[in-house]
């Protein structure tokens, strides 16, 4: 081939390229912006003839989205259901995408129907499809049928249980409340040769912390202390949230004030423990402290951190405090319930700050985000 040739084929092949990409880019932009749901699931399906398209897993992942918060359970299944025509479903990564986003839709058992019918789809199933339905049944809250399809599909499948599996699996122990068998699962797969890392080890935490099995979870800590797992912010939250509940605040702030030295900074999660725990020992000066620093440190604050904060000061009756914490609320655009906020009104009134009042029940109305309809008091 001459050199002019050559020139001429990159050329028409960047061009090309250049081309495809602008025209998937547009797609995507098409199907985020489209506010119709039919007509959505009608472009998606259009785009999906589209092999390019069909690598893109974060469009599917926010269509589905979409869908299932729209409760449109049918016309996900008619979305996922299409995919089955095209060749990529012989491909174990797609079918289990497909699996991922009917257990993430609540729909369990389209996710299993295809776990079954991936042989006959000519799609090999290793431990990644197990995985799969194993994360299916979590996302669907699907748990006690975790420990069937664990114990019994490696053996049918001929595929040894991974990291994953068992994650997977501690997962749904732990959202069932088994926490025995979860700590009992951490034991076996050890046994099994399989070393636990840090999601298996926080998991664990969080709920052992959050269960007000402090000696237990402390036992767990001590274990990842001795086995040099790398502790993450994470980790720091769930011993704080025990701590806390444990009512021992001050221990919790020292193990806030170690985070620098491990590399770490407190997000807005460990913030909320502390605040927390100030807020239900009725101590406003300690938790309205902890909500300056949450600010400075350039965390934003979140629905827990009102939830907590509002009604100490309203129980308080420090009711400017309160005003200031519904500007904070609007201003960084948080969802809050009407029931939140009617005290504040309430108090407003009664201290006969008419204006305050007046002001926060048209922020209600007029807020694009989170309307409530909040009402002044009728005049006794």
């Amino acid at each position: 081939m001459s050199t002019l040739s050559r020139l001429f084929s990159r050329t028409l092949s960047t061009s090309l390229s250049k081309s495809n990409t602008t025209t998937l880019k547009s797609l995507s932009e098409d199907l985020y912006k489209e506010r119709s749901l039919k007509i959505l699931v009608d472009k998606f399906k259009k785009s999906s003839e589209s092999y390019r398209f069909r690598t893109k897993t974060g469009i599917y992942t926010e269509t589905i989205r979409r869908l299932a918060n729209a409760k449109k359970f049918r016309w996900i299944e008619e979305i996922l259901e299409d995919q089955k025509k095209y060749n990529d479903i012989s491909k174990e990564g797609f079918a289990v995408r497909i699996i991922s986003l009917y257990g993430k839709s609540g729909m369990f058992d389209h996710a299993y129907k295809l776990f079954d019918e991936m042989p006959e789809l000519k799609c090999d199933r290793t431990v990644k499809s197990l995985n799969a339905l194993l994360g299916a049944c979590v996302s669907s809250k699907k748990f006690d049928k975790v420990d069937g399809f664990f114990r019994e599909l490696p053996n049918k499948l001929s595929v040894k249980l991974d990291l994953v599996s068992y994650n997977t699996a501690i997962k749904a122990f732990c959202e069932m409340g088994s926490l025995d068998s979860a700590v009992s699962m951490v034991e076996e797969m050890e046994k099994s040769g399989v070393e636990p890392d840090v999601i298996t080890f926080n998991t664990v935490l969080d709920a052992l912390y959050g269960s007000n099995r402090f000696l237990d979870a402390e036992k767990i800590w001590s274990q990842m202390q001795e086995k040099n797992v790398v502790l993450n912010i994470r980790s720091y939250n769930a011993r704080l949230v025990g701590l806390v509940g444990e009512k021992r605040i001050s221990d919790g702030v020292d193990l806030v004030g170690e985070l620098e030295t491990k590399g770490l900074k407190p997000d807005v999660y460990s913030y909320n423990a502390l605040i927390k725990g100030y807020c239900s020992e009725g101590d406003k000066e300690g938790a309205r402290r902890w909500y300056v620093d949450l600010g400075k440190s350039g965390c934003v604050p979140d629905r827990a951190t009102f939830a907590a904060l509002v009604p100490l000061a309203c129980e308080k009756a420090d009711y400017d405090w309160a005003f200031e914490l519904c500007n904070d609320i609007f201003n960084h655009k948080c969802r809050f319930q009407a029931t939140l906020l009617q005290p504040v009104v309430d108090g407003l009134v009664k201290e006969s700050k008419i204006e305050e009042a007046k002001k926060l029940v048209e922020m209600g109305k007029s807020n694009n985000y989170a309307r409530c309809n909040l009402k002044m008091p009728s005049k006794n």
